[in-house]
């Protein structure tokens, strides 16, 4: 490993910045869909034997930024398919929007290279670094923790253990495993000891399939609608009888779930559309996403509809995904007709309250989640632990490559940190059923037309990330990285 590092700084410029790009994206394979976690393990181990003898504060930041586009670029590709859905109007910005994710999101990367390099604390500090760093790209600019590095065992029975660490927690066992090995083709035998933690927690965290569970039975319906057909006059009432004939199935179920934005007008006019859906699901509570407006506001919501179609509970989405759902400047944007690509009725969205939870009837409170708001482990718990996190999402805007997967995946991974079951519905897929283990007991496949009914895993007792959120994993990367700090600038 030291070998392969050594011959890519002999490289010409142009060269080594393009092995370094292949190098990041190798190390996003070990996202989903291809879950080859040992190919991050093994680019990053790499890319820290490297950064040993990178010269210059200047180096280290375009070290950084370079591998950090080449993995964005992999792991955020699927940031094209909303722009190809209206191909005339929005395709032209497609791989703008690729080349500008890619490279803002390596930005934090190239902060943390060059910082690492400023305090002299070399590799392990780059790890600590990359750490704080992913944490403050899931946080600032309302955040976005899409592809963190941690992410790579969500398929492996390592990622049991972010019921106490976290993701955050997941990415410095990931990273610190790549040091390890770096460090180990050093014959720095004292590293050996990385290996053996992740051994341990891997062997932790095996749980085996799933039980068969006999909770309140849950029918997940799953419209299949392509983006470009679902607000189209002609189009959305084949697919909404559709969404009607799949809910009134025998048997009754507990409870029914449509996906995001299912009901294909703005709830103000919606009521004759609301009565003959509350007349299908027969008595049964139905859940369903719907665009409504409050005075010149509009909201993103997840309703509960009870018998005779009155809406029982309104949950309006808080936090909006940007460029999506709105434009950051938008009042001043939208006078020259630039609005997000969710927008409604060519408004942009406002978040709405912090109400997350909402009571439903024979299985209690139920966190409710919107499409993006599923990504923030930071925000799902609250104050009170609800029975069930309930997530609808629009999916079809992603295509049917990575994007929906990663976010399936993402589903998963929060179960497992609150230990609560999780309803996933989405529009084209992958609806699906997850225990408090992270385990999905079942599923319709992406781009599937189908209702399924599945028993409510019950809710396992709170974790410890459920107490301490992300603090400890902040704190120990913070804290190990002013300890090498420290002890860098006495050694010089």
């Amino acid at each position: 490993m030291s070998i392969a590092a050594a011959q890519i700084h002999q490289l010409r410029p142009v060269y080594r910045n393009l092995t370094l790009v292949a190098l990041g994206a190798i190390a996003g394979l070990g996202q989903a869909p291809w879950d080859a976690w040992w190919a991050t393990i093994a680019s990053f181990a790499l890319l820290l034997a490297f950064f040993q003898s990178v010269p210059g504060n200047k180096r280290a930041f375009a070290t950084g930024w370079v591998y950090g586009f080449g993995y964005f670029a992999t792991t955020l590709h699927w940031i094209v398919e909303p722009f190809l859905i209206d191909m005339a109007a929005t395709g032209w910005m497609a791989p703008f929007a690729l080349i500008l994710m890619a490279s803002g999101a390596a930005l934090f990367w190239g902060v943390a290279a060059w910082l690492a390099s400023w305090l002299g604390t070399g590799a392990f500090g780059l790890v600590m670094t990359i750490v704080l760093a992913e944490i403050t790209r899931s946080l600032i600019l309302t955040g976005f923790p899409w592809a963190l590095v941690g992410h790579i065992w969500i398929a492996t029975p390592v990622a049991q253990i972010a019921s106490v660490v976290g993701p955050h927690g997941l990415t410095l066992i990931a990273l610190g495993l790549a040091w390890s090995l770096a460090a180990l083709a050093q014959r720095k035998w004292w590293a050996i000891a990385g290996p053996l933690v992740v051994t341990a927690v891997w062997f932790f965290g095996m749980i085996g399939p799933a039980p068969t569970y006999d909770g309140p039975v849950v029918r997940l319906v799953q419209p299949n609608v392509p983006q470009a057909d679902k607000w189209d006059p002609e189009k959305r009432v084949f697919y909404f009888n559709q969404m009607i004939e799949m809910t009134g199935a025998a048997p009754r179920p507990d409870l029914i779930v449509w996906p995001e934005t299912a009901v294909p007008t703005l709830m103000d006019y919606a009521q004759p559309t609301l009565d003959e859906i509350s007349e299908a699901a027969q008595g049964v509570p139905l859940i369903t996403g719907i665009n409504r407006s409050n005075g010149r506001r509009y909201h993103n919501s997840f309703v509960v509809l009870g018998q005779g179609g009155v809406v029982d509970r309104i949950y309006d989405k808080a936090h909006l995904a940007p460029f999506g759902e709105y434009i950051p400047g938008g009042e001043w944007l939208l006078k020259f007709g630039i609005n997000g690509l969710a927008a409604s009725q060519g408004r942009a969205f406002t978040p709405g309250g912090v109400q997350p939870l909402v009571d439903l009837p024979g299985i209690g409170a139920a966190r409710a989640l919107i499409c993006y708001e599923g990504i923030f482990a930071e925000e799902i718990g609250t104050r009170d632990r609800p029975r069930v996190m309930i997530l609808i999402t629009n999916d079809a805007w992603f295509g049917q490559g990575a994007g929906p997967r990663q976010h399936l995946a993402q589903a998963q991974l929060r179960a497992i940190e609150q230990g609560l079951p999780m309803v996933r519905v989405a529009n084209t897929g992958i609806s699906a059923m997850i225990d408090g283990k992270g385990r999905i007991t079942d599923r319709i496949p992406l781009g599937v037309r189908d209702a399924r009914d599945v028993p409510l895993p019950p809710a396992l007792p709170p974790t410890l990330y459920t107490w301490l959120g992300d603090i400890p994993a902040i704190l120990l990367a913070l804290l190990s990285l002013t300890a090498l700090a420290g002890f860098a600038r006495r050694v010089r």
